[in-house]
């Protein structure tokens, strides 16, 4: 599903965290390390969506709040995460007061925001002088097999494919620290696999959020385009990446 209308985001909350939720528990691991995240750390996620991330950064002992413009996606956050302060809120104007977090982390979020460099400048805002802040996100097409087939969904349909934004680029993610002011301080291209256990797990991941109808028309195509992923012993194992950067904030 593409796009950030919250009430989309909120109808599909539970099919989100079913699916995709902890899929990115890699480039997670991989941020946490390049920060120095553990017990006593105070980490903000924006764009938390239903608390995954949050959930992670609970079991290392971390203090946690998120934030997220669906108010579905912070509802189920808070079933999942009672101890995290969680608000509804948008990325450019985040409901905390300067210098608060020791980490303020986005994961495939920031690509929705109005104005990338104006929610930069409130990460920075909250996070305390010498912190740090870490984004993530998808890495270009080249290294998804989901890619091949969100293409094949998008020409089933007349439509021509989503092309990769600039933060999807090798250097883009750098670039836009750089420009926020941030030294960037980790950077790296993750593997982030994904699994569909059976044909309907497939689908409904590759189309979370269309009507009935499209999915029913559209299945087929899922299928097809994704047989070249398919296991031996069933299912299906999409390779994928993430890009990420931890960058410093000016002391």
């Amino acid at each position: 599903m593409d796009g950030a209308d919250p009430d989309r985001w909120s109808a599909v909350a539970a099919g989100w965290a079913e699916l995709w939720g902890s899929f990115a528990e890699p480039v997670w691991r991989a941020v946490v390390a390049a920060a120095g995240i553990g017990p006593g750390s105070w980490v903000l996620d924006v764009g938390c969506g239903g608390g995954d991330l949050l959930g992670y950064l609970d079991r290392l002992g971390a203090a946690t709040a998120g934030v997220d413009p669906a108010p579905g996606m912070v509802a189920l956050a808070r079933s999942r995460v009672p101890a995290a302060d969680l608000r509804i809120g948008d990325a450019e104007r985040l409901p905390w007061p300067d210098h608060t977090f020791d980490l303020v982390a986005s994961v495939n979020a920031v690509q929705f925001a109005d104005d990338t460099l104006e929610a930069l400048a409130e990460f920075v805002r909250v996070t305390r002088p010498g912190g740090l802040v870490a984004i993530a996100n998808w890495a270009e097409g080249r290294h998804n097999d989901l890619d091949a087939v969100e293409r094949a969904v998008a020409y089933a349909a007349g439509e021509e494919p989503l092309p990769d934004g600039e933060l999807r680029e090798p250097g883009g993610l750098e670039r836009l620290l750089a420009d926020g002011g941030l030294d960037v301080v980790a950077a790296g291209l993750v593997a982030v696999p994904w699994y569909a256990p059976d044909d309907d797990a497939l689908v409904r991941g590759v189309l979370l959020g269309e009507d009935p109808e499209t999915v029913a028309g559209t299945a087929s195509t899922v299928r097809d385009a994704a047989r070249p992923f398919r296991q031996p012993g069933g299912g299906y194992r999409l390779d994928n990446a993430f890009r990420y950067v931890v960058g410093r904030t000016p002391r």
